[in-house]
């Protein structure tokens, strides 16, 4: 590469601007597909007459996939590079819309339940692709200022999402079991159809953007870089893994319990804004409430965006976490409008965690960063394992209670940001 020192030194502003641009659209689809499931659980917990653990299945599967897939995702990023990755998590994330279809034509839960876990492997290819490929397009000292940034757009699909989901797909009220034994079979087949349809268009519409925005990339050029050229200064590249980096390991453990304590609010609070002690209101309502919450995290990461490149990430996230686990242990312990818009607020707060945490833990591997990305998406397990845990207390100590869970996660992210992302300590793996 000629005149690298020249180009970069003549423009102070980001010469992958563009670049950085397009894959905005990327966070953003991404963020209004994953909260479409804080919609879904509800529907599809009614629709099969489901308990809580049953329904937290819906991220059980979805974010399982980022377990199971992001750790080949990253070794398949290497070899077919960024932008071939982006194509292929686009057009597999778009089949796994299409699974809807039939899913919601034969009324089956399992269905439902594969279609979730392929589209969130085509979505877990994309974030093993995209969020490096954003950190290294520029300076590394503002990379978590800019992972901020487009993670304010994921947060815009987020806060989209809810408010969309909730006029489709919860449009049509859901009737009780005893209700449906009520209905003669052309009642039965006319109301299935009904709720069937209220999943299967929006998800048309979002395979269909899918297999655009794959066209769209396949079409444009992208900036190649190799990972090898995130190496930071002064950094000597002497291990042999991204598992010997002790801050990316700690990195993974915060990614596990900030995805697993986020949506595992998520995905109660149209079942906990619904409670007669807090809001009482019906699914339709609550569902339009959701955006609130994503929407803070939505307004933080804009903010953040420019306050992160003044102040050092590990305390910003230290504050982020202790304010976030106030705010639920408020609403586990009070009622009504104070414990629902405590809980909402939580979103704010949430804002700068994911690409903090990021940002800090693939800092410094150089080479292993493609390595580094997989095991921190890996990480978003989290998401698939916590709300089925608080699923579980939710059906024994109640809805409220269970939100301890979530406290428990922002402890260890305050400890990370505290202290856990020092770069100066290094495992030291057998062998």
């Amino acid at each position: 590469m000629t005149n690298t020192t020249d180009t970069t030194n003549s423009s102070d502003q980001n010469p992958y601007l563009g670049s950085l641009t397009l894959l905005t659209s990327l966070f953003f689809i991404w963020g209004f597909i994953t909260c479409l499931n804080d919609i879904l659980i509800p529907h599809l917990k009614a629709v099969f007459t489901l308990n809580y653990t049953q329904a937290m299945l819906v991220q059980f599967c979805f974010f399982t996939a980022y377990f199971v897939v992001s750790v080949p995702s990253g070794y398949l990023v290497k070899k077919i590079d960024y932008k071939g990755g982006i194509i292929t998590g686009l057009a597999i994330a778009g089949v796994g819309c299409l699974l809807f279809y039939p899913a919601a034509s034969l009324h089956s839960y399992p269905l439902f339940l594969a279609a979730f876990f392929v589209l969130a492997s085509g979505i877990t290819l994309l974030q093993v692709a995209a969020n490096p490929y954003v950190t290294i397009l520029g300076k590394p000292e503002t990379a978590s200022s800019r992972l901020t940034l487009t993670q304010a757009f994921n947060s815009l699909g987020t806060t989209i999402a809810p408010y969309l989901g909730a006029l489709f797909i919860l449009a049509t009220a859901v009737k009780t079991a005893d209700e449906i034994q009520l209905l003669n079979a052309d009642q039965l087949s006319v109301y299935q159809a009904a709720q069937a349809a209220a999943v299967q268009i929006p998800y048309l519409l979002l395979a269909a953007a899918l297999f655009f925005m794959a066209v769209v990339f396949a079409l444009i050029k992208l900036p190649k870089i190799e990972a090898t050229e995130a190496q930071v200064s002064g950094v000597d590249d002497i291990h042999g893994s991204a598992w010997s980096y002790r801050h990316l390991v700690l990195g993974a453990i915060g990614i596990f319990v900030y995805v697993g304590g986020e949506v595992s609010i998520g995905s109660f609070l149209i079942n906990f804004l619904g409670e007669p002690s807090i809001a009482g209101l019906a699914e339709r309502d609550a569902g339009k409430y959701v955006s609130f919450y994503w929407g803070g995290a939505m307004i933080g990461r804009f903010i953040g965006a420019g306050v992160m490149q003044k102040i050092q990430p590990g305390k910003a996230l230290t504050v982020s976490a202790v304010t976030a686990a106030l705010l639920v242990l408020m609403t586990i312990f009070s009622n009504g409008q104070v414990a629902m818009w405590t809980i909402l607020s939580v979103g704010l707060f949430n804002s700068i965690m994911f690409p903090t945490i990021f940002s800090l833990a693939v800092s410094g591997l150089g080479k292993h960063t493609g390595q580094g990305s997989g095991i921190l998406c890996a990480a978003i397990v989290g998401g698939a394992i916590l709300p089925v845990v608080q699923g579980l207390f939710a059906d024994r100590i109640g809805i409220q209670q269970a939100f301890f869970i979530p406290v428990l996660c922002y402890g260890y992210i305050a400890y990370y940001g505290w202290r856990g992302c020092k770069y100066s300590a290094v495992l030291r793996l057998p062998g």
